[in-house]
């Protein structure tokens, strides 16, 4: 399974952007798919997770800005990110995770910058 993140960019506070995650390969129905972000210094932290059957829960920093959905039958992830703030700059990954096989892959990341 390969993961590739696309749709990162520099973005004003208060705009938008929308990720995407394209997932190729052989993948377990069900699974666990999610965004992460690690900004310059700091460690890599989780922003969303959404199930195989759309069950989505979100970091605190992103409730109410951000919502994860994904499209199972093309096997791709989103991200829509509104009022983005300058805070919200890192780069995002995606993982998908199949824990009944023991499972787990990232992404290789997208650069979202968001100027104040």
């Amino acid at each position: 399974v390969q993961l590739q993140a696309s749709g990162g960019g520099l973005v004003q506070a208060g705009g938008s952007l929308r990720l995407s995650c394209a997932a190729s390969g052989s993948i377990f129905s069900r699974n666990v798919m999610g965004w992460y972000r690690q900004a310059p210094g700091k460690e890599r932290e989780w922003v969303a997770g959404i199930t195989s059957g759309g069950s989505a829960n979100y970091a605190d920093s992103a409730k109410g800005r951000f919502t994860i959905s994904r499209d199972n039958v093309n096997k791709v992830l989103y991200l829509q990110m509104n009022s983005l703030k300058p805070e919200d700059t890192a780069v995002y990954y995606c993982r998908l995770t199949e824990s009944y096989l023991g499972r787990d892959y990232w992404g290789q990341g997208t650069q979202v910058t968001v100027s104040s």
